[in-house]
């Protein structure tokens, strides 16, 4: 009788445990992970139920109160909160998949021969578009001329859009077609003329002439363009992604593709101003779903500094003739950012010259005042003066910056800039000093998609091939937490999102990603090499 009442027990003991065990979708053990969070705390184990991370800690407790109905034992792989890039053009990468690729081209003869090829491929196209050239990368560091494509392609028009986006190369046919001659001019771009005629090549807002004609895709031809990107984030890490600048039929377009299921990265949209968007936008407010945040206008103060069009306080070192420009002037900057302060919006602005940062700077500071929540970007914020620094500490701005511009810049930089006024360039550390805060994204498909080259250039100051060898401007090197903080955290917050995501913590939406080795301890030379293993979105494997 005792034996029986003794079994009686130990069984209702056992039912007793097994009730107070507690339903999940997902456990993960054997991991190193780096929940980001505020103590940059790690952990081997943590929990998933309904796209949200449920609980984080020992495996040994997690196995003990938990039933899954999948479990991961990742063998000791990092895993980290889901890949940031807060600055990039998600859906100009699918348009870019659909492009001529011009990028790491080391010759004009060689984009010659690369749109020959992509010509070949697509016999029906009515226009030659393509994207990538870079000057800078070739022994002739003049831009182009119009010649070698007029001969390869005479009877159709041809669009090459620089590697930053802030200049076009076009052959005669396209000029023919836009009418642009010699006496052709624009507010904040500029045809650019040789012995007085034009060489080919249209910098910043004089490339709308020319866009304006190019046969412009479809909302199906724009969806397939958005997926095919996606399939290349995530197979890369990034669980968020940003569209810095677009239109509200593409923002509306997004947010149908997530909720029919069909896109499943997340997206932080800037509207691109305008009055008609403006209008639109400021009428309808802010908004966030659990995949989009649009809450910030893109606005462009001047150009990109390859092509000269950044707007400096002094002349460039290497063309004193120009100091560069701005593409709105400061009166329709002061304007538009009058109205985004009187509205829940973000106002996040394009500056890469010490000019352009030093006027927006100051344009904010005069509405902000003092520090506060409004979380306002300064985008690139690429060439700042010594005396402008601390304003971004005083009024709250974000520096949203691209660590591979450094090391794609940095051969020349110093050409534009001279020995001086390059020590304010690309400074990641002083910007981060000033807020104990940055956002590292990438500007792709102006650079890589890859976050783990910005991560690499960030805290090595490299390039690809590990040079120069000593780093570059290493001053301005950051640590790898706080690299790692940049573009998962931090970058999370300059977006409005902290809240859901942004670090492995309970309740946050389950991001993560998996690497095939640890980030924070790899040597430098190994982290470029780095390979995904897994990318998750909401606790669903998307890679």
């Amino acid at each position: 009788m005792i034996r029986i009442l003794l079994l009686l027990l130990a069984f209702t003991a056992t039912l007793s445990a097994c009730s107070t065990r507690k339903k999940a979708d997902l456990l993960v053990t054997n991991a190193r992970i780096y929940t980001a969070d505020s103590a940059f705390s790690t952990a081997d184990a943590f929990v998933v139920k309904d796209g949200k991370f449920l609980a984080v800690g020992p495996a040994s407790s997690l196995t003990d109160q938990y039933d899954a109905d999948s479990t991961a034992d990742l063998g000791g792989a990092p895993v980290y909160p889901g890949f940031y890039d807060p600055h990039a053009h998600f859906l100009g990468l699918g348009q870019m998949l659909d492009q001529a690729d011009l990028v790491g081209a080391e010759s004009y003869d060689e984009v010659i021969d690369r749109l020959k090829t992509f010509q070949q491929k697509h016999p029906d196209a009515t226009w030659i578009i393509g994207r990538g050239w870079d000057q800078n990368d070739w022994a002739d560091k003049a831009f182009p001329t119009k010649e070698k494509l007029d001969a390869a392609f005479p009877n159709i028009p041809v669009a090459l859009t620089r590697v930053d986006g802030h200049a076009l190369l076009v052959n005669s046919k396209a000029l023919r077609l836009g009418q642009i001659t010699a006496g052709t001019r624009m507010a904040g771009g500029e045809v650019v003329l040789k012995n007085g005629e034009p060489i080919g090549v249209l910098v910043d807002n004089a490339m709308q002439i020319i866009r304006r004609l190019v046969p412009r895709p479809d909302v199906a031809d724009k969806a397939r363009m958005l997926q095919a990107a996606e399939k290349v984030c995530v197979s890369l890490g990034l669980t968020t992604v940003s569209d810095a600048g677009i239109s509200p039929d593409e923002i509306n377009l997004i947010d149908s593709l997530h909720k029919a299921g069909k896109l499943k990265i997340r997206d932080y949209a800037m509207v691109s101003l305008g009055e008609p968007n403006l209008n639109y936008f400021l009428k309808r407010g802010p908004f966030q779903t659990d995949r989009l945040t649009v809450r910030s206008f893109k606005l462009y103060a001047d150009g990109a500094l390859g092509s000269r069009g950044a707007c400096l306080r002094k002349p460039y070192a290497d063309r004193p003739e120009t100091g560069g420009f701005l593409l709105l002037s400061p009166a329709e900057l002061e304007r538009v950012t009058r109205l985004l302060y009187a509205s829940n919006f973000q106002a996040n602005t394009h500056c890469i010259g010490d000019s352009a940062n030093h006027l927006m700077l100051d344009l904010y500071g005069k509405l902000l005042k003092t520090t506060n929540n409004r979380r306002w970007r300064i985008e690139h914020a690429q060439v700042v003066s010594p005396d402008d620094f601390w304003k971004f500490g005083r009024y709250s701005i974000i520096p949203s910056v691209q660590p591979t511009h450094a090391t794609s810049d940095m051969y020349w930089a110093q050409d534009r800039l001279g020995p001086v006024r390059v020590k304010g360039a690309y400074a990641f550390k002083d910007l981060m000093k000033q807020n104990q805060m940055i956002t590292f994204g990438s500007d792709f498909p102006v650079e890589a998609v890859n976050p783990l080259f910005g991560f690499h250039s960030a805290v090595a100051r490299q390039d690809a091939k590990n040079f120069p060898k000593a780093g570059y401007q290493m001053e301005n090197a950051v640590d790898r937490r706080s690299a790692l903080l940049a573009m998962t955290r931090w970058a999370a917050y300059a977006n409005f999102e902290d809240q859901l995501r942004g670090s492995i913590a309970p309740g946050k939406q389950a991001d993560f990603v998996v690497l095939d080795r640890d980030i924070m301890t790899a040597p430098n030379t190994q982290l470029r090499d780095t390979k995904v293993r897994q990318t998750w979105i909401g606790g669903e494997r998307v890679y």
